[in-house]
């Protein structure tokens, strides 16, 4: 779905997160990022994913990842998902689908028959100067994190 490659230097993001606290990629800049991107808080197959990175958390900080999450939902509602799963990474806030548009994320996708458009669950690893060094499209959700390590 989305239209960039491996080699791509990152789109800029410039957002908020849970606490309304200003995102962007730029502060993360001689940092690994681990971007992911889910269709919504509270969903069964986005807590399952969203856990899972929780549950590998410290194995992807060993390997030198910061995990942020994107997702069209409030910053509020980030703030009850993470409360709830004892989620340990900042999750973005995207309303206006400014980020989601620019990683190529949002657009049409079928369910039970049915075409509207929505979130691609599509995680982009971003390395130390901020080009991108992978893209996961067919995610797992189970299996996250040891798709990304």
């Amino acid at each position: 779905m989305t239209h960039l490659k491996i080699g791509d230097t990152a789109p800029e993001i410039n957002s908020v997160d849970q606490n309304r606290n200003r995102i962007t990629i730029e502060q993360y800049k001689g940092k690994k990022i681990v971007l992911y991107f889910y269709p919504k808080d509270m969903t069964p197959g986005c807590t399952v994913q969203s856990c899972n990175l929780r549950d590998n958390y410290n194995s992807l900080i060993n390997k030198g990842y910061i995990v942020l999450g994107c997702s069209a939902d409030s910053p509020e509602k980030h703030q009850q998902f993470i409360n709830k799963y004892n989620l340990p990474f900042s999750l973005i806030s995207d309303e206006n689908k400014e980020v989601l548009n620019a990683y190529g994320v949002w657009g049409p996708k079928k369910f039970m028959g049915r075409t509207f458009d929505g979130i691609h669950r599509t995680t982009f690893v971003i390395d130390v100067e901020g080009k991108i060094i992978n893209i996961i499209e067919k995610v797992k959700t189970k299996e996250h994190a040891s798709q990304i390590l």
